[in-house]
């Protein structure tokens, strides 16, 4: 199976899938990060963009993914960009890896770079309704990011409801904090949501919900077939 994260930023992909990407890979899959704003400009105390690129290596390399492909679209501003190039670049990305499974933000996040991602994600995954050549994707799934799914203060909207659930266990899990410490700047102290402790609390609760052993949850929003 082949499978595709779909991130508005450096460091998404690890706090939304970090260990199912790890545990997908352990068991013989292929995972592919897309990254929409490789070099996240506006981020306070960012590393130079060498430093940046080594660091996104580091993490993902730790959990084994295949591909890695980066958009430039400009950090805290997704707003300002048309909608289709959004679209087109994820939609792309999608033939180019030829993704079977595909996980991005929710669209109630706090952040407004992860709704719009989210949005084109949504569009882009109809790819295979335009075009016959390609194959329909199997599932579509959003992702929890701790500091922004957790900050969806709007409840006019539909919030994160998970009804997925990956068992990972805590190898899995360390090897997600371990993943998100290459990213220089990004990990904080407890209590904050991206502190060691948090990730692993989450995972625990998570665990406890499904009856599992540390997991990841997500929302499944589109499912072919059983």
């Amino acid at each position: 199976m082949v499978y595709l994260i779909v991130v508005a930023h450096p460091d998404d992909e690890i706090l939304g899938a970090g260990a199912t990407i790890y545990k997908l890979v352990r068991d013989g899959h292929l995972v592919h990060v897309c990254i929409l704003s490789g070099e996240v400009n506006a981020r306070k105390n960012r590393p130079s963009i060498n430093q940046l690129n080594i660091d996104v290596n580091k993490s993902l390399n730790i959990l084994g993914v295949e591909k890695l492909i980066k958009g430039n679209f400009p950090n805290i501003e997704f707003n300002t960009v048309p909608h289709l190039e959004l679209v087109k670049f994820i939609e792309k990305t999608i033939i180019d890896t030829k993704a079977e499974v595909i996980f991005t933000h929710h669209p109630a996040d706090l952040n407004n770079d992860h709704l719009h991602t989210s949005l084109a994600c949504q569009a882009a995954v109809r790819l295979f309704q335009r075009n016959p050549d390609i194959n329909p994707i199997k599932e579509l799934l959003f992702m929890e990011v701790l500091s922004a799914t957790d900050w969806a203060l709007n409840k006019s909207v539909h919030q994160f409801n998970p009804n997925t659930y990956v068992e990972v266990g805590k190898e899995a899990i360390d090897k997600k904090i371990e993943a998100l410490a290459q990213y220089r700047g990004v990990m904080r102290s407890y209590p904050h949501p991206r502190s060691s402790e948090a990730l692993k609390g989450l995972a625990i609760y998570r665990g406890s919900q499904a009856g599992m052993n540390y997991a990841e949850a997500f929302e499944s929003i589109f499912r072919r077939g059983f």
